[in-house]
C-alpha cells in the first residue's frame, strides 16, 4: 500500500479483535500501575511532514507524526494489545445483540477534557460520526457503521449499529477514533482533548511541544515534557539522533542501523514485520489479467536475495500474504521459493514463450524501493520478461503511480486485514490497486464478518487471506522490520507496529 495510504491511513490499527462468542468485553481499567518518576523531555523525530501538518484528527493524517500528535492529545475508544485482542482506553466494554448488529459501547466515567468537562458517550459518538461526515479522507473507517440509527443511551453508554452483521466491532475502534467534545468542529485552534499531554504553544515551525496532563485518567506519563519533530528523511531524522537533537528517531535506513550496531551510546529498536514493498499487478490489464503470468512472477523472485539487498537483512522472507503479521493470518502455508523452470511453463502456457515488455514504476520514496526494482527486474528477465525501470518522482508517486499503474511497487505499513480490505480490496473503489473482483470471496468476507464465534471466524479471514495468496494480484517477497534509534537509556517505545507504535506516553530516559 502506498505511502499516502500509511500517512492518510496511519491511525489505522495492527491486530484483530477476537470477541468471545457473541459478546465483547473488556475489562475496565481500575488502577494506574506506578509509574517512574521523571521531569526530563523526551525529543522524538518523527516521520512526517511540518510543511502538511493537520490539526483535524479525524480526516487526512499525512504523517506519523500527525498520529504521535493526535494520541498526546486525545484519547481513542480502544487499541490493539500485543496478543491480537482488542484493549480498553477510553472505551471499557463492547457488547452486541445477538444479530450482531447493535453495540452497547460503555466509556469510562473519569475521563475529563482539558477545560475540566467529564467526557461522554456523546463526545464519542459525535466523534464517530464525524469521522463518518470525512469518510473521503480517512478511506471510510467508519464504513461499517450506520450512525444514523446509532444513539446515545446516558453519559457513558452510546449504541453503535452496524449496517450488517460485523462481530469485529472492537477492532474497527481500534483506529482512529480520536474523541473530541461534541461540536467540535473547528481546528485551527486547539481543541480540548483527554489524553496524556496537553499541547502548548512553545516549540516552532517543526516541533509541537506537550506538557504532561495531570489530570489523565491512565497511568502516569513518566516525562514531564514531549517534544514531536516533524522530520521528512530517514537520513535526518537519524543524523538527528546521533548528534543529540533528538532522543528517539523512527524509521531510519537499514545501512544506518547497521553502522550503529555496537554503538553502546544508542539503541536500534526492531519491530518486525511492520514494512512491505509489494509488487503490484493489475489484474484489469494485459498481461497480469492472467493468473499464470502472475504466479510466473511469484515464482521467478528471490526472495532471500531480495530481503538481504533491499532491508539488509533486517526482516524475513515472504509468502505472498497481505498481511503475515495479522492475528487471522493463516499459519502454515508452504512457504514460496524460486522455481524458474516452472514459471516459464506457466509463460509458456499463457502464450508468451517468446517474453512480453513490461514497465516497472519505483520511486526512492522509501528507502530501498529503487534497488527492490532493479533486482526484481532482473530476477523477471530469467524468465522472458523485459522489464524497464522507471524511477519516478517521490512527491507524485502516489498520487500518479499508486492504484493507476499496472506495474509498481507499492507501500503497506503495518495495518491489518480488515483495514486492507476496506482499502485496497474492495471493488469500485478508486484504491483498489490490484483491480480485485471476486463475488464470491466478498460474499465470504461478509459470512465471515458475521460469525460469532471467535476461532472459527478467524479460520474463515486466514482462508479468505489464502485465496488472496494465490488468485490475487500482489507479490509479498520479504518484510521488513521497522528500525528505530533511541539514545541509551530510553525506555517505554511501544514495541507493536502500526497505530499502537504512535502511542508514546509511556517513554522515560530514565532507563
Amino acid at each position: 500500500m502506498h505511502s499516502q495510504l500509511r500517512r492518510r491511513s496511519a491511525a489505522v490499527v495492527t491486530a484483530v479483535a477476537l470477541l468471545a462468542g457473541c459478546s465483547a468485553t473488556a475489562p475496565a481499567v481500575t488502577s494506574s500501575p506506578p509509574a517512574a518518576t521523571s521531569t526530563g523531555t523526551v525529543r522524538y523525530a518523527a516521520p512526517g511532514s511540518p510543511s502538511n501538518a493537520v490539526t483535524d484528527p479525524h480526516g487526512l493524517l499525512p504523517g506519523e507524526s500527525d498520529v504521535v500528535r493526535m494520541a498526546l492529545t486525545y484519547d481513542v475508544l480502544t487499541l490493539p494489545g500485543a496478543d491480537g485482542s482488542t484493549q480498553p482506553r477510553l472505551a471499557t466494554a463492547w457488547r452486541p445483540d445477538a444479530t450482531l448488529t447493535k453495540w452497547r459501547i460503555t466509556i469510562r466515567g473519569d475521563a475529563k477534557f482539558s477545560d475540566g468537562r467529564q467526557v461522554k458517550a456523546a463526545d464519542a459518538l459525535f466523534s464517530l460520526r464525524r469521522m463518518g461526515k470525512k469518510a473521503a479522507e480517512n478511506f471510510g473507517r467508519m464504513a461499517m457503521f450506520d450512525l444514523d440509527a446509532s444513539r446515545v443511551i446516558d453519559d457513558t453508554t452510546f449504541e453503535l449499529v452496524t449496517a450488517k452483521p460485523y462481530a469485529e466491532v472492537g477492532k474497527a475502534l481500534e483506529g482512529a477514533s480520536f474523541v473530541v467534545p461534541e461540536g467540535s468542529d473547528d481546528f485551527a485552534k486547539p481543541v480540548p482533548g483527554s489524553g496524556p499531554f496537553r499541547p502548548t504553544s512553545k516549540g516552532g515551525a517543526q516541533a509541537v511541544v506537550f506538557e504532561r496532563n495531570d489530570d489523565w485518567w491512565g497511568p502516569e506519563p513518566p516525562a514531564k515534557v514531549i517534544e514531536v519533530r516533524a522530520v521528512p528523511d530517514p537520513q535526518a531524522r537519524a543524523q538527528a539522533l546521533l548528534s543529540g537533537q533528538v532522543d528517539l528517531a523512527g524509521g531510519v535506513p537499514a545501512t544506518l542501523a547497521k553502522q550503529q550496531e555496537g554503538n553502546s551510546a544508542v539503541r536500534l529498536l526492531r519491530r518486525p514485520g511492520a514494512t512491505l514493498y509489494p509488487l503490484v499487478m493489475r489484474m484489469d490489464t494485459e498481461p497480469f489479467d492472467d493468473r499464470r503470468v502472475r504466479e510466473a512472477v511469484q515464482l521467478a523472485l528471490d526472495r532471500k536475495q531480495l530481503l538481504d539487498t533491499v532491508f539488509l537483512g533486517y526482516g524475513e522472507v515472504g509468502n505472498d500474504l497481505i498481511t503475515p503479521k495479522d492475528a487471522t493470518s493463516p499459519a502454515n502455508l508452504p512457504q514460496r521459493t524460486r522455481d524458474l523452470a516452472r514459471a516459464k511453463k506457466l509463460m509458456s502456457d499463457a502464450g508468451l514463450a517468446d517474453g512480453v515488455d513490461l514497465t516497472l514504476h519505483t520511486t526512492t520514496a522509501y528507502p530501498g524501493m529503487d534497488s527492490a526494482a532493479t533486482l526484481i527486474s532482473q530476477h523477471l528477465a530469467e524468465i522472458g520478461m523485459r522489464v524497464k525501470v522507471s524511477m519516478e518522482p517521490p512527491d507524485t508517486y502516489f498520487s500518479a503511480v499508486y492504484a493507476r499503474k499496472p506495474f509498481y511497487l507499492s507501500y503497506l505499513g503495518g495495518i491489518p486485514f480488515l483495514d486492507v480490505v476496506r482499502v485496497t480490496l474492495t471493488p469500485g473503489s478508486p484504491t483498489n490497486e490490484t483491480a480485485w473482483k471476486d463475488p464470491s470471496w466478498s460474499t465470504d468476507l461478509d459470512k465471515a464478518l458475521a460469525e460469532p464465534d471467535d476461532a472459527e471466524r478467524r479460520t474463515l479471514l486466514g482462508n479468505l487471506q489464502a485465496r488472496l495468496r494465490d488468485q490475487g494480484g500482489y507479490a509479498i517477497w520479504a518484510l521488513s522490520d521497522r528500525l528505530d534509534l533511541a539514545k541509551a537509556g530510553l525506555s517505554g517505545v511501544p514495541e507493536r507496529i502500526g497505530f499502537a507504535s504512535a502511542f508514546i506516553d509511556q517513554v522515560s530516559l530514565d532507563g
